[in-house]
């Protein structure tokens, strides 16, 4: 996990994390310590910023688990600036979950399995367009309603996985930050920055 300071955000998440007093206020020994690591904001309050794998995530995590930066900008809105290749095919993520997942590919490749990328991030118009000719998965199709799809934040990738890789995925993603949320796509994959 780590921490940046911004004046007066962030106190409610540091005291689900238990790091703040009555009230909401960074406590004494909390502060102390966000300021000995040089995490402080100018008012000493801080923010927190939680990530898988050691990648730094930029923001706040809302009640839905979703980054306050990406948040701020609308799901299937995300800029080209806040989204990375990840994998061969010319796909995007989020850029912490793009390098979560490149360090997944790498030490998949390392043990011998091939972890392949056949989509990232879906913009919202694509979003549209796939749940009419999909179905809503709340209607047993295979689309999100959209503007709620994890693609469309850049958090989930849709996988080529062959039944070694599916196997190495269950035992290792979770080290990455991935997590298989949707039953029915065994290739559905999102990402899950620590502490979501």
């Amino acid at each position: 996990m780590g921490l940046s300071g911004s004046s007066g955000t962030g106190l409610a998440d540091l005291s689900a994390l238990g790091l703040s007093g009555s009230g909401g206020s960074v406590t004494g020994g909390t502060a102390a310590l966000l300021a000995a690591l040089g995490l402080s904001g100018s008012s000493g309050a801080a923010s927190a910023t939680v990530g898988a794998a050691g990648t730094a995530s930029a923001g706040l995590l809302n009640a839905a688990g979703v980054p306050a930066t990406l948040a701020a900008y609308g799901n299937g809105h995300i800029p080209a600036a806040a989204l990375a290749p990840v994998g061969t095919t010319g796909s995007r993520m989020w850029q912490p979950a793009a390098q979560a997942l490149t360090d997944l590919i790498a030490a998949a490749k390392a043990d011998g399995v091939t972890v392949g990328v056949t989509e990232g991030y879906r913009p919202y118009d694509e979003q549209v367009a796939l749940a009419k000719s999909k179905g809503l998965y709340s209607q047993g199709g295979l689309a999100a309603e959209p503007g709620t799809s994890e693609h469309g934040w850049g958090m989930a990738a849709d996988l080529r996985l062959d039944p070694t890789a599916q196997a190495w995925m269950t035992a290792n993603a979770r080290r990455f930050g991935f997590v298989a949320d949707v039953p029915r796509e065994s290739w559905h994959w999102a990402y899950r920055p620590s502490g979501a």
